[in-house]
């Protein structure tokens, strides 16, 4: 039986961050993708809608809480995934920038959202030719692009209520609005994106080293 108060915890949390399950669902349409990684998750479950197996990280004691009630966490996931397998579902409570019991590239996705520098602490994790989200709300896609470890090769853009990844002049994106040199140092200092004259909802990347 499901518990009424992992529902009810999941639906506020979705209603203040949407549902995000077109996003991922556009990228198991582009890219093939097994295994996933979501640092600094909470209990954002939209990528297990979409994909069979995914580890989920995060320090917070309420994720934890709501991750324990392993039973009620994944008859919601089946009550609402998209694929006929059984879905696979790992939580750690841990700091995605300490080692992880997960070894090393053997993930085909990292997802960086709201969650500060996941392409630099979990990169490891990802196996070369895998594929990174990010989004820029504490810099992580404009770290991303300046990281030669990663190929920026597709915006995603939400528009009428639907996702689509764009992947032609992508020259245009990750243009600063200001004169200012994109560096680590830089990001690291202000913890945030740097604004730019062209932006989207997310921002995809390939590892190629």
């Amino acid at each position: 039986m499901i518990s009424k108060g992992v529902v009810r915890m999941y639906e506020e949390y979705e209603r203040s961050r949407g549902d995000l399950s077109g996003m991922f669902s556009v990228l198991a349409d582009a890219f093939t993708i097994d295994r996933v990684l979501y640092p600094g998750s909470y209990i954002h479950l939209s990528p297990s809608l979409i994909f069979p197996s995914v580890v989920y990280v995060d320090t917070d004691r309420r994720a934890k809480k709501f991750f324990s009630d392993r039973s009620s966490v994944e008859t919601l996931v089946d009550a609402r995934k998209q694929y006929d397998e059984s879905s696979g579902i790992t939580f750690h409570h841990a700091d995605y920038t300490t080692a992880l019991d997960e070894p090393d590239e053997s993930f085909d996705l990292l997802i960086s959202l709201y969650a500060s520098f996941v392409s630099e602490a979990c990169k490891r994790y990802l196996h070369v030719g895998g594929w990174l989200v990010a989004n820029n709300s504490h810099g992580d896609a404009s770290m991303a692009s300046v990281d030669p470890d990663y190929e920026f090769v597709a915006a995603i853009k939400h528009r009428s209520g639907r996702y689509g990844l764009a992947s032609r002049e992508l020259d245009s994106y990750f243009v600063p609005k200001r004169d200012v040199e994109v560096t680590p140092e830089l990001l690291r200092s202000t913890g945030r994106g740097v604004g730019y004259t062209k932006s989207a909802d997310a921002y995809v990347f390939r590892r190629r080293h």
